[in-house]
């Protein structure tokens, strides 16, 4: 990871209408249902769950930034109800072939008052050794890919960051249960 190059750092925050003790962001993220998390972003095309080789929660999502889709195979480093920590060495499907990014992506979230909490979207990528030589194949340096990904990066974890407050607030006040009730009984 040493070698690994910082392509894009961002991070966002959005009020959550629900007392902290109410929000576990890993039971969110390890259950969220797959249009719950289609309608975090219209970039999101994908999600599911899975354990890695050592047995860890991992969140499998799939989405489209920049152009170019990714597959993120998230593996749970620090699962506390307030803080989550994730890493993943995702694919990236381009144009020009395949190739992976390691995402670093933390939610934590903090009290504001007893009634209301802030949501904390931390996304962190790093050109790994292999996407260095695939860039590197191409006649791409780093500096010209990295200004061209910034802004694709940042606009995508500005605008799902408010959705997944507002997602995680759903589930803390239960409210994801009732419309799964509600549409069990419409089936």
């Amino acid at each position: 990871m040493e070698n690994e190059q910082i392509i894009v750092e961002s991070s966002f925050s959005a009020m959550i209408n629900a007392p902290i003790e109410k929000i576990n962001i890993p039971e969110w993220c390890f259950t969220l249902p797959e249009k719950e998390y289609q309608s975090c972003s219209p970039a999101h095309i994908a999600a599911g769950f899975t354990t890695s080789p050592e047995g860890k929660r991992m969140s499998i999502n799939v989405e489209v930034i920049g152009g170019s889709l990714m597959v993120q195979h998230y593996v749970e480093h620090l699962g506390e109800p307030t803080h989550l920590v994730l890493e993943s060495v995702s694919d990236v499907f381009t144009p020009t072939g395949r190739s992976t990014i390691h995402v670093h992506w933390e939610l934590s979230v903090k009290k504001i008052d007893d009634h209301t909490s802030e949501f904390t979207n931390r996304v962190q990528s790093r050109a790994t050794e292999e996407f260095i030589k695939f860039i590197d194949q191409q006649g791409i340096p780093f500096e010209q890919f990295k200004a061209q990904r910034q802004p694709a990066s940042i606009y995508h974890n500005q605008t799902e960051t408010p959705l997944f407050a507002k997602s995680i607030e759903r589930h803390a006040l239960g409210k994801n249960k009732q419309n799964l009730k509600q549409i069990r009984r419409i089936k």
